[in-house]
């Protein structure tokens, strides 16, 4: 299959139409539609509280990004939401905040876009929705997982496509947290895959996908092929999103000021060799494609809470910009070295969770605490992720044990960890009394993924905090790794909290929207 010019396929998608809020194809535009600012990706939503939202859309041209809003899906009553520039500085993409909106209510937005040279030349507008967290206790639903579009597995429009999207989207949740690796701009996508059972795999290739991203174009590139899948643009149009980053934004196991001259990224045919320039890039594409809340005074923070109401408190980590080397991890005491978060961020997430009043606090990381994820995983070396060996905390383990014992301390109920990163799903519980570190309360840990990724697993723990196995579900060994889309290891995480009763309800679910496990939690009110 050859590549996909970028220009060609963009002039393909709006010579005739323009893409509708589900995802599909609306109706041809009248006949000055070349002359029309198109919306080129679909909309979509993100960062919703009781009373705001992100919302985000690209256009074809330097255009103003006008937004509407109603109540009701007829739009019978307007108003004005926000409106913002799109230009080529932002490779076309805008996004405005809309603010004081009623609590618990569906919110239907209407974006159009408005030639900057002529502004009475409008093009189609595209409608978006999503529900604004309540106001009171009342039911709340949200899905999460992670890893899009990884290990060389794109879109196959043939197969069905990013089919988990299309699966999560009819759980019809409240939101979506994005658990990292929402793109895979280290992986190139080759036209066609062999798989195991003699098919083809057939990736839809873009310039931008044909090689590991360097630029800043590449990286928005990255962002751009993602949303050509007919799945992610329905799904972004329903469904808002908060979205972390973990490593596969930048480029695989990174961590800052890291070496790119090395083989690892001279295999790859890297060419920049500054880390901390391919960063800046990512991070500006990273906000610049995704729906994220722009913080005060750090417009390029990852890391933040999202109040849900009384019954939810979502906490957004950042475990890549703050992180030491991927070294030994074997530091005694807390230096630079030794850093996952980073002073700032654990400052930060402390403060945040002993004034949090809502009953449950979903701290939202971008790996698992307690599985060994080797920097080398063939010579089982380097840590990658926190754990490395069994024992007391020992080099990133130190910011996790004092945050715990923090937790502990202050007397902070309700903390359940929600995860990605390893490509299967699984279920841990960390129980102080199988931990050699026992300073801390017990809590539940949830991973799920890919979305849309190679699968692999499982991992093998570390007992430094006691975690036990209570479910997993990975590709079986002798299946290999890296297993295709086609499989049906494709994972996501379902979350229920009851308005009434506090109870909160975790199901792991596959690809066919099966519910795999699940498990009920009472809320702690001492």
């Amino acid at each position: 299959m050859p590549i996909v010019d970028r220009r060609r396929l963009l002039a393909t998608l709006g010579s005739s139409a323009v893409l509708s809020a589900a995802g599909g194809i609306a109706r041809p535009l009248v006949s000055r539609a070349a002359d029309r600012p198109l919306v080129t990706h679909g909309v979509q939503s993100g960062d919703v509280s009781v009373d705001s939202g992100v919302v985000w859309a690209r256009a074809d041209r330097p255009s103003r990004m006008t937004v509407e809003v109603s109540t009701t899906e007829s739009f019978a009553v307007v108003r004005a939401g926000a409106s913002a520039d799109a230009l080529p500085a932002s490779d076309f993409a805008a996004k405005v905040l809309l603010e004081n909106l009623p609590p618990g209510q569906d919110i239907f937005y209407r974006i159009r876009f408005h030639d900057l040279s002529s502004p009475a030349i409008a093009g189609e507008p595209v409608v978006g929705r999503f529900r604004t967290a309540p106001a009171d206790r009342r039911a709340v639903s949200f899905v999460w997982s992670g890893d899009t579009a990884g290990q060389g597995w794109g879109i196959d429009e043939a197969r069905g496509g990013m089919r988990t999207y299309a699966v999560m989207q009819k759980n019809r949740p409240d939101f979506f947290i994005h658990s990292g690796d929402t793109i895979y701009a280290d992986v190139p996508l080759r036209p066609e895959v062999k798989l195991p059972d003699g098919t083809l795999w057939k990736n839809l290739v873009t310039e931008e996908k044909s090689k590991p991203a360097e630029t800043l174009a590449e990286f928005r590139g990255n962002f751009k092929y993602n949303l050509l899948d007919r799945n992610l643009r329905a799904f972004n149009a329903e469904v808002p999103v908060f979205a972390q980053w973990d490593d596969h934004e930048v480029t695989n196991n990174w961590w800052p000021g890291e070496d790119l001259t090395g083989p690892k990224h001279r295999r790859l045919g890297y060419r920049e060799t500054n880390a901390r320039a391919l960063v800046e890039r990512a991070s500006r594409a990273f906000h610049e494609f995704l729906p994220v809340r722009a913080l005060a005074g750090e417009p390029g923070r990852i890391y933040r809470k999202t109040s849900y109401g009384p019954l939810l408190d979502v906490f957004m980590l950042d475990m890549r910009s703050f992180r030491g080397p991927n070294g030994e991890n074997r530091e005694a005491s807390y230096e630079p070295a030794a850093y996952l978060f980073g002073p700032q961020q654990i400052a930060w997430l402390k403060r945040e969770l002993q004034s949090s009043r809502a009953l449950w606090k979903v701290i939202a990381a971008d790996q698992p605490l307690g599985l060994i994820i080797y920097e080398h995983f063939f010579q089982k070396w380097g840590a990658e992720g926190i754990g490395l060996i069994d024992g007391p905390p020992l080099g990133r383990e130190l910011e996790v044990a004092d945050l715990l014992a923090f937790i502990k301390r202050a007397r902070i109920r309700n903390t359940v960890w929600l995860t990605a990163d390893v490509h299967y799903t699984a279920a841990h519980y960390y129980d102080p009394n199988q931990a050699v570190f026992q300073d801390f309360e017990p809590f539940w840990e949830f991973v799920s993924g890919p979305i849309h990724a190679g699968c692999f697993g499982p991992g093998e723990l570390d007992n430094t905090f006691g975690p036990q196995l209570v479910y997993a579900k990975a590709p079986p060994k002798e299946l290999g790794q890296g297993l295709s889309p086609a499989t049906p290891y494709q994972f996501f995480g379902h979350v229920a909290i009851d308005g009434a009763s506090g109870v909160m309800t975790v199901t792991l679910k596959d690809v066919e929207d099966r519910a795999l496990w699940s498990t009920q939690i009472e809320p702690r009110n001492d």
